[in-house]
């Protein structure tokens, strides 16, 4: 079975390589320091709601990524060993082995190459929510924290449908995954101390009401 994800209203689909089929489907990865639905109801709460400015500086560049986070383990790396099943490394840490659960979408892989490390926050929305005003240095950390649920191993054609987007305009395709998503998305931000928008809020408040 293939999947298809539409990536504009307009009509663009991107199809995905069938998954590999699982006679046991493996659980979900679970980054760390997922909020409880109440917590992160009440760090949404707190959160800095203003208009997100665009300056235009943007550029992917001024979050610099992956750094080294153990051993030969960049980040990208470090992510796939964490967050897949089975997985095995070579003396440079790339997997040889392994399958990896897409939360996003339940899909399964058995290549790293299908699989994208996403920015729960996007680097972009993290630009115009505030981190414009950051030093580089913050930024690389932002772009590499492993400590929060930042990171995650995904689809790659659902991590390009999300692009850049915000939880009012890119929901995950699986709903049961909602709560989970929305719950992680506010950890991050209120950690970093970045804003929302109105209709951000909004979305985060109906998406942690599936809890």
């Amino acid at each position: 079975m293939k999947f298809a994800y539409l990536i504009s209203a307009g009509a663009a689909v991107l199809a995905a390589p069938a998954p590999s089929p699982a006679a046991n489907p493996l659980p979900m990865p679970t980054p760390p320091g997922i909020p409880s639905s109440s917590a992160a109801k009440s760090q949404l709460a707190d959160l800095a709601v203003s208009t997100n400015e665009d300056d235009g500086n943007y550029e992917r560049d001024l979050f610099p990524t992956w750094d080294t986070i153990e051993g030969t383990c960049n980040t990208r790396e470090y992510v796939l060993r964490r967050d897949g099943d089975g997985v095995t490394v070579g003396n440079d840490c790339y997997p040889t082995a392994g399958s990896w659960t897409s939360p996003y979408d339940g899909g399964v892989w058995d290549a790293p190459s299908d699989v994208d490390i996403d920015h729960m926050v996007p680097l972009k929305n993290a630009w115009i929510s505030g981190a414009n005003a950051w030093t580089t240095s913050k930024r690389e950390q932002f772009a590499n924290d492993v400590t929060r649920p930042q990171l995650w191993a995904v689809t790659d054609n659902v991590n390009q449908a999300k692009s850049d987007k915000s939880p009012d305009a890119w929901k995950p395709p699986l709903s049961s995954f909602y709560c989970t998503y929305a719950s992680a998305w506010v950890a991050v931000k209120s950690y970093w101390e970045l804003a929302v928008t109105a209709a951000e809020k909004a979305a985060l408040e109906d998406m942690l009401d599936t809890c």
